[in-house]
């Protein structure tokens, strides 16, 4: 956190440097070049002014130049000169050495025009030809020296500084009061994840602001909230399946118990106590391979898809659980529309088919009816499976899919249910790219409808 406050620092005093910088120098060149342009302009004229003047003598003389300077008026200059062709001095109202470079241009017939902004003046010189009757006969030169410009220009470039250095002082104070509320924030968001690491899923990050990390905030709680309804569901799910798998363990250990001690133990109650230790085996295999396809679906193993009929899935159930519905009592019916196709695990699809059914008909009534129903629509492939059984109550149908959940507890444990059946059929269904949903079935008993994607016949190749 430090090297993030530090090099956010250091990165805004930077670019307020930069700022200030160009607050500095900006306003100072622009103003300084304004009165170049403005010296350029003005000395142009009057140079060009005097110049005209002297190209009316026959020739350049001391006292003609004397008589024209006394007509114009020229006294705001500091210096005023006039050379002949040759580049000698004919009048000239300084001491020092005239600039002979610029003398020499000018006599080749090219005007020169110099300013520069010293330490407390404008320092601006004009070196202009003179031509008398279309022959070069001189050269003039003026120099100026501009004290009140510059001393403007130097007040506004001590305003701009001290301006500057008060904003400046501001600016970083400010930024680093914005810093530092910034990286507390993050200090704040990063102790928050490490108790939400350390496994305290009760844990909620106060929400400081709406801006970014108030919203990383809020998507901090959603994930500790999935965190901790994800891990409540893992405890109850191993708790429920410790009970499932120690339940028929413990009767297979009584049961054995009893033959073991029991020596006198005739043959018909042996045979009955070893008949129900294989009932309560497959049982134990049965909820096992449950919790094994469960396995398979949460780790999304990927598969190929292949064109399913569901009439023949539909069929292959019925065949295979007509026994039981014999036994129970119950009356399979169907009604099966041709060319429902869909793509997916052909035995995801039985699995689907074969626990909806085994359902129905564990939880109906004697002399009741299942009936299956499958028809295509335009974009869709509808399952429904409909029982007349003892229903499932509006309060329970929330929950129906969670493992090991039982609406009528006693009857599904004598039924042989573990409370994953339903689980399973709801994740394959969700895996197939469909989904289900639990009606009532009127009069009484249950309506499970699925619906799936229909395929065109470019993917199923049929």
């Amino acid at each position: 956190m430090h090297s993030i406050r530090f090099r956010s620092m250091a990165f805004l005093a930077l670019l307020l440097a930069v700022l200030l910088l160009l607050l500095n120098t900006f306003p100072v060149i622009s103003s300084r070049d304004a009165v170049f342009e403005e010296k350029r302009s003005a000395m142009s004229s009057r140079a060009a002014l005097l110049a005209s003047s002297l190209s009316g003598l026959d020739r350049l003389s001391e006292a003609g130049i004397g008589e024209v300077l006394s007509f114009l008026e020229l006294s705001d200059y500091d210096r005023i000169a006039v050379v002949d062709e040759t580049g000698s001095p004919l009048y000239d109202s300084g001491n020092s050495e005239l600039p002979m470079e610029d003398i020499r241009r000018a006599l080749s017939g090219k005007a020169v025009f110099r300013s520069r902004f010293g330490e407390s003046a404008f320092l601006s010189s004009i070196t202009m030809p003179v031509n008398g009757k279309g022959v070069l006969t001189g050269a003039v030169y003026l120099q100026e020296r501009d004290t009140e410009r510059a001393e403007g220009i130097r007040a506004v470039q001590g305003r701009l500084r001290t301006l500057s250095l008060t904003i400046g002082a501001v600016a970083l104070l400010v930024a680093a009061l914005f810093v530092l509320l910034l990286t507390r924030r993050l200090q704040a968001l990063v102790r928050s994840m490490h108790t939400v690491a350390s496994g305290d899923y009760h844990y909620r990050h106060v929400i400081s602001g709406r801006d970014e990390l108030g919203k990383l905030g809020e998507e901090l709680n959603r994930l500790t909230e999935q965190m901790d309804r994800t891990e409540s569901e893992r405890r109850r799910f191993v708790a429920d399946a410790s009970h499932e798998l120690k339940t028929p363990l413990a009767s297979i250990r009584l049961l054995s118990d009893s033959i073991a001690q029991n020596e006198q133990m005739d043959p018909g109650t042996m045979r009955e106590f070893v008949s129900d230790i294989g009932g309560e085996a497959q049982r134990l295999q049965r909820t096992t391979e449950k919790l094994l396809d469960l396995s398979r679906l949460d780790d999304k193993v990927q598969f190929v898809p292949e064109p399913v009929d569901l009439k023949q899935a539909a069929l292959d159930a019925i065949a295979s659980l007509r026994p039981l519905a014999q036994e129970k009592r119950v009356r399979l019916r169907s009604e099966l529309e041709e060319g429902c196709v869909v793509m997916g695990s052909r035995d995801d699809m039985a699995r689907i088919l074969f626990n909806l059914v085994e359902n129905a008909i564990k939880y109906n009534v004697p002399e009741g009816s299942v009936l299956l129903r499958l028809y295509g629509r335009e974009q869709q492939v509808i399952l429904s499976v409909e029982d007349t059984g003892i229903g499932i109550p509006e309060a329970d149908r929330p929950y129906i899919f969670d493992r090991f959940y039982r609406v009528d507890k006693a009857r599904s444990r004598e039924a042989g249910g573990s409370g994953l059946g339903l689980s399973i059929v709801h994740d394959a269904v969700l895996a197939q790219g469909g989904s289900i949903t639990v009606g009532q079935n009127k009069p009484q008993g249950s309506v499970f409808m699925l619906s799936f994607p229909r395929p065109s016949a470019e993917e199923t190749g049929i």
